[in-house]
């Protein structure tokens, strides 16, 4: 990806952000000089994987597969002492997919804030580590029992939310027609290191062209 386009989606999701009055940390607006001058701070927000996330999951489309993610918070998986929760905040574009996917140790929610309508589409997982296309899937959205086919969808509206257990395989995606998706995540430990598990992309994180000066780095690109 050009650093370019990342500092342009960066400067959108704020300005979404905005838009429902969401208020990130203050070093979410960090330029890179500021981080430099706050080394405990970036080492601390590197270790717990918190800050800016933006990802064409190595893949060169985002628009059709790309994600715009910010952690505002973060335990480290499997450290005594840690916090045992994460929370993220997303914004996910008109079909444009985070594609299917499990985690084995994360529990999440995933709650539209604002914006659009989020389609999730889901699936359970086979012993073999494979899709499960036959049997079908059991997922709460809001407390309330949903019995799907495998490869069904639910769709969230702003306000609603979904509780995706462990091993559950998920892709979702900005519902045609309804703009952009304001998208929250609350859920054990996030890991992106180690704990997603993709079927059919080439990256989790994407190789940077740095055609311009970040306005933010992202939280990879931290001295850690």
């Amino acid at each position: 990806m050009r650093r370019s386009d990342i500092n342009a989606h960066i400067t959108h999701a704020k300005e979404l952000f905005e838009s429902i009055s969401f208020k990130l940390p203050v070093w979410g607006h960090y330029s890179p000089a500021q981080w430099d001058a706050e080394p405990d701070l970036a080492k601390w927000c590197r270790a717990h994987q918190m800050g800016w996330d933006v990802t064409d999951y190595g893949e060169g489309d985002f628009a059709r597969r790309g994600l715009i993610l910010f952690c505002l918070r973060n335990g480290i998986l499997r450290q005594p002492g840690e916090v045992p929760y994460a929370e993220k905040i997303m914004i996910v574009a008109e079909n444009q997919e985070c594609p299917w996917h499990y985690h084995k140790v994360k529990m999440e929610d995933i709650i539209v804030r604002g914006g659009g309508n989020l389609v999730i589409e889901l699936t359970n997982l086979t012993e073999d580590g494979k899709m499960d296309m036959v049997n079908d899937v059991h997922v709460r959205t809001d407390g309330k029992l949903n019995i799907l086919p495998a490869g069904g969808k639910v769709v969230l509206e702003p306000g609603q939310s979904v509780t995706l257990p462990r091993t559950l395989v998920h892709r979702f995606y900005g519902e045609e027609g309804k703009g952009p998706v304001i998208v929250g995540e609350v859920s054990q430990v996030n890991d992106d290191l180690a704990d997603n598990y993709f079927f059919d992309c080439d990256a989790r994180f994407s190789e940077i062209e740095n055609d311009v000066a970040p306005i933010h780095p992202l939280w990879n690109e931290l001295a850690g």
